[in-house]
């Protein structure tokens, strides 16, 4: 297949002709790759089971993870849905349009395919201006996952796009990098308590400050699968690049020493990449820095929003710079920084090393080249 690469800017969308054509190919039941303030996403119709079946084909994705599912007005997540409770409302008013994704009840005439099996929906309503005139030009609700294949770090802009499904779909919009560079925070309002099943863009803080009390599930606090997904990115292991992810915690200094340790014993024909804040990159000596095969600076912790938008960026860097091993700092678990380590934390498949490990059991191994 021809993939079609487009280039649009977000001023007079509605207009474009080819914004038209990537509407029309949705319409007659194809997927597209579309940018939104998180990720790219890949994108059918969502009322449309056979279309929304491609997206897993393309992506290679399980097909019991649910989809999350795009608007572009309120009155069409209303349609969505039995339920429409107090606490959506309130969600909606203050987040959307935005990184927030509300799952509820469904209605009979989603598929099951979208929803995973379940009896609920994810549905948002995004603030790219390309994704809203691409839906309302469709004239339908779209399920879109990231548009990556499955398990890899998700697309910030649309190379990684490129890379990933150049071949595999007909049309990808771009429209440059994503703001956010995460995915949307999930919010189950079908218990008791509004819980967050996975965090991203909307934190915990503003989330509480408008709702009250908001729980965080466990699998997402701890950044691990879960047996029975209710949300996109609890049961699978997500956001993987092809080398090892080893997980340094503790002050900027501890971590800074625990790397230039690592660095200093490592085996030179083992690619390693550090990816980690400025202020740590300055506290490894010249001489250790050296001994990095890639080092990608993801900003100042003065400014944490900006650096969890350049994580997958750096995280697939690493794959471009055909990396073995990855030493990434973790960062206070507050704030975006929640979101960020738990991204992190799946990629890394749970290993860490440093003051304050989690998990104390593992033990620094310098011959597999792991400092757990």
């Amino acid at each position: 297949m021809e993939t079609k690469r487009i280039r649009l800017r977000s001023d007079s969308i509605i207009q474009d002709k080819e914004l038209q054509e990537a509407a029309a190919l949705l319409r007659q039941g194809e997927v597209v790759a579309f940018p939104t303030e998180t990720v790219y996403g890949l994108g059918a119709n969502a009322l449309d089971s056979e279309a929304c079946a491609k997206i897993y084909a393309v992506k290679g994705r399980p097909s019991d993870n649910p989809l999350i599912v795009h608007v572009a007005a309120l009155d069409e997540a209303q349609q969505l849905v039995r339920v429409w409770p107090p606490q959506a409302e309130v969600c909606a008013r203050n987040f959307w349009p935005g990184p927030l994704t509300l799952v509820l009840p469904k209605r009979a005439h989603i598929p099951e395919i979208v929803s995973g099996g379940l009896d609920t929906v994810a549905v948002r309503m995004p603030s790219h201006p390309v994704a809203l005139a691409l839906i309302e030009a469709a004239g339908c609700p779209l399920a879109a996952p990231s548009a990556n294949i499955s398990g890899k770090p998700s697309p910030t802009n649309a190379e990684h796009v490129w890379r990933d499904l150049k071949g595999k779909i007909p049309l990808l919009i771009d429209a440059g990098s994503c703001t956010v560079g995460l995915e949307s925070t999930v919010l189950d309002l079908t218990g008791e308590l509004p819980t967050i099943l996975r965090p991203g863009g909307i934190t915990l803080e503003q989330l509480r400050a408008v709702l009250g009390k908001v729980e965080l599930d466990r699998s997402a606090d701890q950044g691990q699968p879960t047996v029975e997904p209710r949300s996109p990115g609890m049961k699978y292991r997500h956001y993987a690049p092809e080398g090892e992810i080893i997980l340094f915690s503790g002050s900027t200094s501890e971590k800074a020493e625990k790397m230039t340790k690592y660095l200093r014993n490592k085996n030179n024909a083992v690619r390693t990449a550090v990816l980690c804040l400025e202020e740590t990159v300055a506290r490894l000596t010249g001489d250790t820095a050296g001994k990095a095969d890639m080092i990608f600076t993801l900003g100042s912790r003065n400014n944490l929003d900006s650096a969890a938008s350049r994580l997958f960026e750096g995280l697939r860097l690493c794959d471009e710079q055909n990396i073995d091993t990855i030493l990434a700092e973790e960062i206070a678990e507050e704030g975006i920084g929640l979101a960020f380590m738990n991204r992190l934390k799946k990629a890394a498949g749970k290993k860490n090393f440093g003051p304050g490990s989690r998990y104390p059991n593992l033990t620094e191994t310098k011959e597999e080249n792991t400092w757990n």
